[in-house]
This record gives structure tokens, sequence and C-alpha cells, in this order.
């Protein structure tokens, strides 16, 4: 059981979870030949520091109803999501590889009634923070102190039903949500900017009654502190807008639009294992031995 709130993590010990989980990314994508790595790897810090340092919940007993629940707006980016849980021990990490297979578990978009450990299902863009919402005022109703952490793409921001969803937060002051902005300013057909401009996004969520945190999408230690700050907002919902690189971690994919949705082959698999550029630089054999 995880109790969140961890104050004294060990940071070389959280760097280690994301190798892992990098590693566990690739491999599902590249047994499953399709699906999206782009966002998988930019989110790994973010989501790492969430599981091991903040979050409340139980792998043996997924529904647990003190948990913190954990909605993955972008539903594509599941892989990452999978890993992290597989890493956490909800199912074991053997299982990554049937991503996307018939009959498996692990669907290539979130499946709340198959897989422990998930809490919606998604895949229609957009519709994330509306469901948190539900969540967190259902929280606050039952007295439960419990929260709600919703992982959002930056190219979703771009529809309107987000905007309506972030004006209810605000309204209702869920101080129990907690909004992640995966900022990597690329989506499938291009740059955010170029195929419909988000910016000044910090600036808008400030408009909209929301306490924004600006971070570093790819450092543990500036989650943690923005964890910590999240949880000391009253009266208002939070936003962490991630600064992130998408693909982050593999050299050849990163920053690259056309790595939003295609699977490793072997060859790039190889190569990706090889080349893992994550925080702090991992040997090859640091990478090799990451428990997968």
């Amino acid at each position: 059981m995880y109790q969140g709130k961890n104050e004294t993590p060990d940071i070389k010990k959280l760097e280690e979870h994301t190798v892992s989980i990098r590693k566990g990314i690739l491999l599902a994508l590249n047994a499953a030949g399709s699906g999206h790595p782009g966002g998988s790897l930019s989110m790994v810090e973010f989501i790492t520091a969430l599981y091991f340092a903040e979050l409340r919940h139980d792998p043996k007993n997924p529904k647990w109803d003190k948990r913190d629940r954990v909605f993955l707006s972008k539903g594509h980016a599941v892989p990452g999501l999978y890993s992290v849980l597989a890493e956490c021990g909800y199912f074991p990490k053997e299982e990554l590889v049937t991503l996307r297979k018939l009959h498996s578990r692990l669907q290539g978009h979130p499946h709340s009634a198959k897989t422990p450990g998930i809490e919606i299902s998604a895949g229609s863009l957009g519709q994330g923070l509306g469901a948190a919402n539900g969540a967190a005022l259902g929280l606050r109703l039952d007295g439960s102190d419990s929260r709600v952490f919703c992982i959002m793409g930056d190219g979703e921001l771009q529809e309107g039903s987000v905007w309506e969803a972030i004006m209810t937060s605000a309204h209702r002051k869920l101080d129990n949500v907690v909004a992640w902005v995966d900022y990597n300013n690329l989506q499938i057909d291009g740059t955010i900017e170029d195929v419909k401009g988000l910016a000044p996004l910090a600036a808008k969520f400030k408009a909209f009654n929301w306490h924004v945190i600006n971070v570093d999408g790819h450092s543990i230690e500036a989650h943690l502190k923005a964890f910590k700050e999240a949880r000391a907002t009253k009266g208002k919902p939070t936003v962490l807008i991630a600064k992130t690189i998408k693909g982050k971690g593999v050299c050849f994919m990163e920053n690259k639009a056309e790595w939003h949705g295609v699977a490793p082959n072997n060859e790039q698999l190889e190569a990706a294992l090889k080349d893992l550029c994550v925080v702090n630089g991992p040997s090859k054999e640091q990478v090799e031995s990451a428990d997968v």
C-alpha cells in the first residue's frame, strides 16, 4: 500500500523506476506493433513521482475506497500508465507485452472494467476532466479527503468541452482536483501552435480561477515540490503545466511528431533500449538490467 505524500522520497530510486517504466513502454509497443510512444514517454517523470511518492493507493486492493484517483484523459498514452501500474504491482510486468492483443486486459485505450488500477475508460479526447470533476464532487459529498488527478494532453485543450470542465472545477472550488498538462507542443498533425495555438496557457487557466504551477516535466524534484504546493492550495483547483519533450528518453523519438502513434520495430527497439537518454543518462548496463 502506498500512503501518499512521501516527504522523504529516494530520488535515485525514483529515477531507477523511470528507466524501468520507459523500457516497459517500449517493449509493450514493440510487441503490439502499434500504439503511441511519444505521449507515453513524455509523462514518465510525472507518473513516477505521482505513483511512488504522492498518490494514496493500494495495488492489492485497486478499489480501496480511500484511494486517490487518476484519470488518464489522453487515453492513447495508456502504455505509460500500464507500465507504471505494472511497476507498482497491479499486474505482472510480463503482461505488458500483451498490449492490444485480443482478450488482453491491456487494450490500446484504457478499459476500467478490464484493468486493475484504471479508473475511467478513455479514447475520445476532451472528456477526462469533466469525469474527474464528477468524481471529485462525489468524494466531497462523501466527506472523503481523497483527491483526483487528471492527466491531459496539450492537443486536447483545443476542445471546448475541456474549457467547460475547467470552468466547472473552479466554480465548484474543487481543490481536490489536480490537472497535469503534458505541454510537449506536438500533436498528430504537427505543432500545437500551428494547429491551434494555446498560448498563453498559464494565463488562460489563471483567468478561469485555477491555481497554476509551471513545472519542468522531466524533473522529479519539480513535481514533488508542485504536489506539496497543490496540497496546500485551498478553494480552487490546481493545474501543473509541464514543459515536456514528446518521446523523452529515446533520442531519435524526441520532438518528432511522427512518433505520436508509431510503434518501434525490432531494430528500432534495440536502438531505443541502447539509447535511452533519460534523466541522468543511465548506462547501457543499467537499461539492460532494468527490471521488466
